[in-house]
């Protein structure tokens, strides 16, 4: 049938995943970091979602497409332990048992304080670091965070949904006013999450420097995505 559904243009789209949660149905999802159109049953061509971007990637379009399916976007809704942002479903992680070992691990930071809002922008410890830019869910979904990531690396976290904050413009002055190595970004796979990824790639680019930076990407089941 010929009915009106939406576009998603992927050249503009930042992967901001704001369209995925406004999209009541679970017509959007998150694909390699670009929202899509995952089912078209599912959209219902009332457009929740067009105000949700910020970047206008999202329009209407009348062509041919499936029947809304409102019987399989309830029972769809039902499965599902939450709705909303992917970041705020709630899972249990079923995981093995395994023998208790009563092992003491070292911390490995090395200065403090850790919160980007919280850092000086002209700390000594910035001057010759590799530094480590990790979303804060990320050292609890990740076992060995500190052996893997922390260790001999100055760290600094934060939330990019809950902290009210553009960090783009603090760490464009940490990487502008200091000597910094290299730069390592781990984020969770959810897409809310990506705004720490692009902060980072925008103070980098603000910065002027030629750094190498490298993204690492959390599940939530605890693994490194590949």
């Amino acid at each position: 049938m010929i009915r009106k559904i939406i576009k998603i243009d992927e050249e503009k789209c930042n992967g901001c995943g704001l369209c995925a949660s406004a999209c009541h149905e679970g017509a959007i999802g998150m694909v390699n970091g670009k929202a899509r159109l995952l089912r078209e049953d599912f959209c219902d061509g009332l457009g929740d979602c067009l105000p949700a971007c910020p970047v206008n990637a999202i329009s209407f379009e009348e062509r041919e497409a499936p029947e809304y399916n409102e019987a399989a976007v309830l029972a769809s809704k039902a499965v599902k332990v939450s709705g909303g942002c992917p970041g705020s479903r709630a899972m249990k992680l079923d995981r093995e048992s395994a023998p208790v070992q009563h092992l003491v691990s070292d911390s490995c930071l090395s200065q403090w304080p850790v919160q980007i809002k919280l850092v000086p922008v002209s700390a000594p410890y910035f001057d010759g670091a590799d530094l480590l830019i990790a979303a804060d869910c990320t050292a609890y979904a990740f076992g060995n965070f500190h052996e893997q990531f922390i260790k001999d690396r100055i760290a600094v976290i934060g939330c990019p949904k809950l902290d009210a904050v553009d960090y783009s413009e603090k760490l464009t002055e940490i990487i502008r006013l200091n000597n910094i190595k290299s730069l390592t970004v781990v984020r969770m796979e959810v897409p809310c999450c990506g705004g720490i990824e692009r902060a980072v790639l925008t103070a980098l680019n603000n910065s002027g420097k030629n750094i190498p930076c490298q993204v690492y990407t959390i599940t939530t089941d605890g693994k490194i995505k590949k």
